[in-house]
């Protein structure tokens, strides 16, 4: 049994407000007791939060490594010393997240990814994974590897599904031959399937959110804006979203990918229920700027860090974050003016609600996982807990 944690003295995140003197009651890794003033009930440890910020642990969507590691080195290390390089910056929970490849390193991949989560680590934990291509436009190809995008094969990502039971979402370009097919067949299957690097227009936006494509994957980035064909105009991915009250937008919200205009712009429009921000993070996130490698360390692409952000060499486009979740909040709350509780939500509850974990996951409510995040007003973490677990604090 774990030991019963109280953490006292903190400004509670809530859904709808900030307490101003909170505290948490944790029992057998779940959230037993959270609200005004001081729980009474007895614990084994007490934390106290010192007036620092008490929120829902950070939940990352689409994360591809850190630490010196990509989830797609082939090693259940490599897995786990991931999780534990973003938990030291608030993420509690993360969906890792592939490169375009060709199948045999897909499978390799969920095959790791079924022996990491059966084994224990220190650090964030899974939700499933999340399947980036292959199936892209060229055109839109930003930094996954040209060699491998397609067109969508019934027979290949019906072989993939089937192979794994942990797939949780997969991102195409729907305007591809045979996209539409694959949103009706991976909903089917309870797989969530997510609009990226792709080339569509409006008209073809509207029938992909028919065939359940709900989510814009990195948003803004990769993907159409108002085009021209001859004479005409046409709105893109981009408008579509903004159009589409149903689509759901992944933000990376870095300070690189998206300047402060536009992060408030996406803001206005979208809200906080309708916005994820992700980190889209590289294996370069948590190190020393300089080179590096997206994908797998063997076959990925060479790129150069600096500036806060991957690249590739020639500078021709951003090749993933090296962002963390903290740098997240931190940015839409500095950069965007949004308040701290509707970041967090961004980071927490959205999350969790796009993946349908919130029953679960994403905010301090009993019952709940107890996935908690203490940080300071300049959003620096001080203590993150996975399912009533410290797995990182300051000073220790």
């Amino acid at each position: 049994m774990q030991e019963i944690i109280k953490i006292i003295n903190g400004r509670l995140i809530t859904p709808f407000r900030v307490i101003a003197s909170g505290s948490v009651l944790v029992k057998d890794g779940q959230i037993a007791a959270a609200g005004e003033g001081t729980i009474p009930d007895y614990a084994d440890r007490v934390i106290d939060a010192g007036g620092n910020y008490i929120a829902p642990g950070f939940i990352d969507l689409h994360i591809h490594g850190g630490g010196g590691h990509d989830f797609m080195d082939g090693t259940v290390n490599a897995f786990h010393r991931i999780t534990e390089t973003h938990a030291r910056y608030g993420t509690t929970a993360m969906v890792p997240t592939t490169l375009t490849a060709e199948k045999s390193g897909l499978l390799h991949t969920l095959d790791i990814y079924r022996q990491a989560v059966a084994q224990p680590h220190n650090g964030a934990s899974f939700l499933g994974i999340h399947l980036e291509g292959p199936y892209f436009a060229m055109s839109q190809r930003g930094a996954q590897d040209p060699r491998y995008i397609r067109n969508p094969d019934p027979a290949e990502y019906r072989e993939v599904l089937d192979y794994s039971e942990h797939i949780v979402r997969w991102s195409v370009a729907p305007e591809l031959p045979g996209a539409l097919e694959m949103g009706n067949y991976l909903r089917g299957k309870g797989v969530l399937p997510a609009i990226a690097h792709t080339d569509a227009v409006y008209e073809e936006v509207v029938k992909a959110v028919e065939c359940g494509y709900t989510l814009a994957t990195h948003f803004y980035s990769a993907m159409s804006g108002v085009t021209r064909r001859n004479l005409y105009r046409y709105a893109g991915v981009i408008e579509s979203v903004y159009l589409i009250d149903e689509i759901d937008a992944e933000v990376i919200a870095d300070g690189a990918h998206l300047p402060a205009p536009l992060l408030k712009l996406i803001y206005k429009i979208k809200g906080p229920d309708r916005i994820a921000l992700i980190t889209d993070a590289m294996r370069a996130a948590g190190m020393p700027p300089g080179k590096s490698v997206l994908g797998p360390l063997n076959g990925g692409l060479e790129v150069i860090v600096e500036e806060g952000v991957a690249k590739l060499p020639d500078g021709s486009a951003f090749a993933g974050s090296v962002a963390t979740t903290d740098r997240l909040v931190r940015n839409m709350v500095n950069l965007a003016g949004v308040p701290v509780a509707e970041a967090v939500r961004m980071m927490s509850y959205t999350p969790a609600r796009i993946m349908g974990v919130d029953n679960r996951k994403g905010t301090l409510a009993v019952g709940k996982d107890a996935d908690i995040v203490i940080f300071d007003d300049d959003i620096r973490v001080q203590l993150t807990m996975v399912s009533g677990k410290v797995v990182h604090r300051i000073g220790e």
